[in-house]
């Protein structure tokens, strides 16, 4: 089982890319899957999650030519050849793994199937609810049964079912649901509707517009026309700003730091953690080069004395996975902070705000924990420990950033999950332990299969 060992540093002086956006990788594969040609997609995720969700897709029907590999990892650039909208039926069940993202939005994909699927994963992901999305799917006339152990959670069995159009309110933001129902929705008769109590990462709608899908927008109220045909096309995933997150809080609690992330994806809706952060005193600038329909740029990070902040209720649904790290931060500044309104990471792959709080007072924070967040009052110094990750990737990540600030040395446990987002953060973690500072330092090798 492996572990990182992590010890304090006393400079950072870097730049280089993170691996791509997890968020896009599942979607421009399924939508790509869906499309009426061949798509060539680069700089993919080939972290677990992804993976399993590619795989669904050439489990349902589209064939997939691999172009380039990352080494000890998988495809990175790869061709998916769409089957205008007409999937076949699996041979079993597709097993998503450890990813949520990928069940919640396949389950939307196959509610109007002819044809019957059932969705699997891991232990993790079977523990987690799935109602958010059946309610919506069920009121569309889905016929989908969550069978698993736990009342309302995976696997899922779908039969087929013809669906209706519906203005569904989501009682909770979540982009993911939002997906889910757009995507049964290309499927539905007539136009449906999904309305947000917050806004939400909009990398669907975005997506959907590359493939020439049309969806319109009125305030929080999205909707979209069933019977659209995806027109293939290709599309170059940004780097994931939720990876970048760790390298950033690293750079910007450390004084004198100097770090250039680049190629980074700056969609509006994802970018609440660049807020947080020059909240918090970090000197930083963004600019964007390029958009794909997605804005992608540099970020380069000044470190600074960090000082407390109070997470807006507004920033937490967009900022839901970079919270664990931001806690680190937290600690590391002066000052009080409160994260609060993010019960959401109770049930995430671990419960979240649990694991932070026990691993932030291992290491001699001091920190209150609510029902719905925390408060962590900063400036104490960190001392190294024995952690566990709790097989969380985003867990692990945070806490050997808190290990690069801590006396001693930190071990975190169970940090194979990394690969679940962030195949070579391990390569990562070790140039910078080293300080490291050259683009080639961080670069992973890629071998070509063209």
């Amino acid at each position: 089982m492996s572990e990182f060992r992590v010890t304090p540093i006393a400079k950072l002086h870097a730049e280089f890319s993170v691996p791509g956006d997890k968020s896009m990788s599942h979607r421009a594969a399924i939508l790509a899957g869906l499309s009426n040609g061949a798509c060539t997609l680069r700089n993919f995720l080939p972290s677990e999650d992804c993976i399993n969700t590619l795989n669904a897709m050439m489990a349902l029907g589209a064939p997939c030519e691999i172009l380039d590999e990352l080494a000890g990892f998988g495809p990175l650039n790869l061709r998916l050849y769409g089957q205008s909208m007409r999937l076949r039926a699996p041979n079993g069940p597709i097993d998503c793994g450890n990813s949520g993202t990928g069940m919640r939005l396949l389950a939307g994909l196959l509610a109007g199937q002819s044809f019957t699927s059932e969705l699997c994963g891991d232990a993790s992901l079977s523990s987690r609810p799935m109602g958010r999305i059946t309610i919506p799917l069920r009121q569309m006339g889905a016929n989908i049964e969550p069978c698993g152990e736990k009342p309302g959670c995976a696997p899922l069995v779908i039969q087929p079912a013809k669906l209706n159009s519906i203005r569904y309110e989501m009682p909770v933001a979540s982009a993911q649901v939002k997906s889910a129902v757009l995507l049964a929705g290309l499927f539905a008769d007539g136009t449906t509707t999904v309305v947000q109590p917050a806004e939400t990462r909009d990398h669907t709608e975005r997506l959907l517009a590359s493939f020439g899908v049309s969806t319109r927008q009125d305030g929080n109220a999205i909707s979209i026309d069933g019977g659209q045909i995806l027109q293939a096309c290709d599309f170059t995933v940004p780097g994931d700003i939720s990876s970048a997150a760790f390298w950033l809080v690293a750079a910007a609690a450390l004084p004198g730091a100097r770090l250039l992330i680049k190629d980074v994806g700056l969609n509006p809706t994802r970018t609440a953690i660049l807020k947080v952060l020059s909240r918090m005193g970090v000197r930083m600038l963004e600019s964007v080069h390029h958009s794909q329909g997605e804005p992608v740029g540099n970020i380069e990070i000044h470190g600074a004395s960090l000082t407390g902040t109070t997470l807006l209720e507004s920033e937490i649904p967009n900022l839901i996975d970079e919270i664990p790290v931001i806690a680190v931060a937290a600690a590391l500044a002066s000052g009080r902070t409160i994260i609060r309104n993010a019960r959401e990471l109770r049930v995430k792959e671990t419960d979240r705000i649990t694991s932070v709080v026990h691993n932030l007072r291992a290491m001699g924070a001091v920190v209150d924990e609510f029902d719905d967040g925390m408060e962590i009052q900063g400036g104490h110094p960190l001392h190294g420990a024995d952690l566990d990750s709790f097989g969380d990737h985003r867990i692990a990540m945070a806490f050997a950033i808190a290990g690069l600030f801590a006396t001693g040395q930190t071990v975190i446990h169970q940090t194979d999950c990394v690969n679940t987002s962030y195949p070579g953060f391990a390569h990562h973690l070790a140039a910078i332990l080293n300080q490291r500072s050259r683009i080639e330092d961080f670069t992973l090798p890629i071998l070509s299969r063209s």
